[in-house]
């Protein structure tokens, strides 16, 4: 073997083990940066995120990091993925229409053979609206005129104000809503005959213009003690009553998560949504009924008088009776009654722990055998913030109930009663002013691009002259967008005021929950109601996706 050989082979290796070492040592460096990646990354905070983003995000863990925006409001039935309600039997569709008139053709052929039935087409003149084929007629329209929606029950037609007319009432819901509440709606029908001596509908009037199926209304009462309990009035579905834990050893036998107030307190809706969705979360993680306060502080950017409101009641934002379906609550006060009442009469009391400081994990407390976690959020701020406690690797665990968090049924009808008087059938557009379009430092070209020219302009390409334009805005002189309104059918909040007037169903029915005193309708319900209807709308129109370019979060931001 020459020398050479000898000199050239250990280089060989020598190079190759220098290659391999190196790949190893980059594999184990990359190993090393994806982990600590993994470890400290937080997906990023919903409420900074754009729109179409912003339904994703709701519906996932991530840390609770929060900035308040009040322009759109999101509550459950808005996330696709959050309402877990499975649709209801019996809907009206072309296929349930066909077997209708199966039934009713078999029974015609039936009748047709009696030797006393006889049929002509003058009879069809004075309409029998309790005849089958009406009902038939009537869903044949509806569905080919009221697209928007989905058609639940009807009940049977009953006379109108004259020969050929009949006044029908239906249940229905939005198609852009993602619950299954129910809504209810009566027209009133002008009918002719078609071939065959068929009912046809030859016209329908507006919303609610079928008077006598109007289901007539019931006095209201209010339940026991402590103000009013129960409300029945307009709509007879819905049920404010609040949940009692019945006898002693039934309080005994439960075991709740308490939360003191802290300093979410009186600050914007979204984030009190924020922090009541995580103590809830906490609630069914730990599989324990939560104690909640009905009563609520409104913030002052909410508020008529500029100042912060307490003695909100939480049932005029949000639905009452669909968060007792999907969770387990006691109201405050009748906690803290039966608690009282508990350590009155007995020696032993009831075993309590109390956690000062969010830090505390809900995993921490899983396996805590109290009857009462209390949680006491008595630090400074930001600390006693109730998102706090699934911050971190708590968000990892702890899901937010979106699905359980409904806004108030009352708004939702004066919702669908706005999208009824459009017949469902209108363009939308958001126009946000107010303190961002003044702040030119964040938002530079805000103010212009919103300036009624401007939306003009920008509607003139996404929407078709003359159509129904609901336009939901936080800007306050109602004649601002009247240059509109020679292109567009312009509708706005305030021409539906008398929704909420001192004769209206929601003015009757809140005023009841406030012992009898009006109450107003404020900022937070206004903006609620003008993200609902926005929703609903055929073509939307967004402020800082179509009217703007600068970002919806300030400058830089988008």
């Amino acid at each position: 073997m020459k020398e050479s050989d000898l000199t050239t082979e250990p280089i060989a290796q020598n190079l190759i083990k220098l290659i391999s070492n190196v790949c190893f040592s980059v594999f184990v460096f990359t190993v090393l940066i994806f982990t600590v990646i993994a470890v400290t990354y937080q997906p990023p905070d919903p409420w900074l995120e754009s729109a179409p983003a912003l339904t994703k995000l709701l519906t996932e863990t991530e840390n609770a990091t929060f900035k308040i925006d009040g322009s759109m409001l999101k509550t459950g039935e808005d996330i696709a993925s959050s309402s877990p309600v499975s649709a209801p039997a019996g809907l009206v569709t072309e296929a349930t229409i066909e077997i209708s008139e199966e039934i009713i053709g078999n029974m015609t052929v039936k009748n047709s053979s009696s030797s006393d039935y006889s049929m002509d087409c003058d009879d069809l003149k004075i309409v029998n609206c309790s005849d089958p084929r009406v009902l038939v007629a009537v869903e044949r329209f509806n569905l080919k005129v009221f697209k928007s929606i989905v058609f639940l029950e009807y009940e049977t037609p009953v006379n109108g104000s004259s020969l050929d007319e009949c006044d029908v009432s239906w249940r229905f819901r939005n198609k852009k809503e993602k619950s299954w509440r129910r809504y209810r709606d009566f027209r009133r029908f002008k009918f002719g005959f078609g071939e065959n001596c068929t009912y046809k509908v030859f016209h329908t009037s507006g919303w609610h213009s079928g008077v006598n199926a109007r289901r007539p209304r019931i006095r209201p009462s209010s339940g026991r003690g402590g103000g009013p309990k129960v409300v029945r009035g307009g709509d007879p579905e819905i049920n404010d009553t609040i949940p009692t834990l019945g006898s002693q050893t039934n309080f005994r036998r439960g075991k709740y998560l308490y939360y003191s107030r802290g300093g979410d307190y009186c600050k914007g809706m979204n984030q009190y949504m924020w922090s009541f969705l995580c103590g809830l979360g906490e609630a069914m993680y730990l599989n324990r009924t939560f104690v909640m306060d009905l009563s609520l502080c409104l913030s002052a950017s909410y508020s008529s008088t500029g100042k912060d409101e307490e003695g909100k009641d939480f049932r005029y934002y949000f639905d009452f009776e669909h968060l007792k379906e999907t969770a387990s609550i006691v109201e405050e006060g009748e906690f803290l009654r039966d608690w009282k009442k508990w350590n009155r009469l007995h020696k032993r009391k009831v075993p309590v722990r109390k956690v000062k400081t969010h830090k505390v994990s809900p995993l921490q407390l899983s396996k805590d055998k109290s009857t009462i976690i209390w949680r006491q959020f008595d630090t400074p701020e930001p600390e006693n913030y109730w998102y706090r406690v699934c911050e971190g690797q708590a968000s990892k665990y702890v899901e937010r109930p979106w699905h359980s968090l409904w806004k108030s049924k009352r708004l939702m009808n004066i919702v669908s009663e706005i999208s009824g008087k459009m017949d469902w059938d209108f363009d939308a557009v958001h126009v946000v002013r107010g303190e961002k379009a003044k702040n030119k430092k964040l938002w530079p070209h805000l103010d212009a691009d919103t300036w009624p020219d401007a939306i003009l302009t920008k509607l003139k390409g996404l929407v078709q002259v003359w159509r129904n334009l609901y336009v939901a805005t936080n800007e306050p002189f109602y004649n601002y967008f009247d240059k509109l309104r020679s292109q567009y059918k312009v509708h706005l909040l305030d021409d539906y005021s008398y929704l909420w007037g001192n004769k209206s169903e929601w003015y009757n029915e809140t005023s009841l929950l406030n012992n009898g005193k009006p109450v107003e309708f404020d900022g937070y319900m206004r903006v609620a109601v003008d993200t609902e209807v926005f929703y609903r709308g055929k073509t939307r129109v967004e402020t800082f996706y179509n009217l703007t370019t600068d970002c919806k979060d300030g400058i830089n931001t988008c």
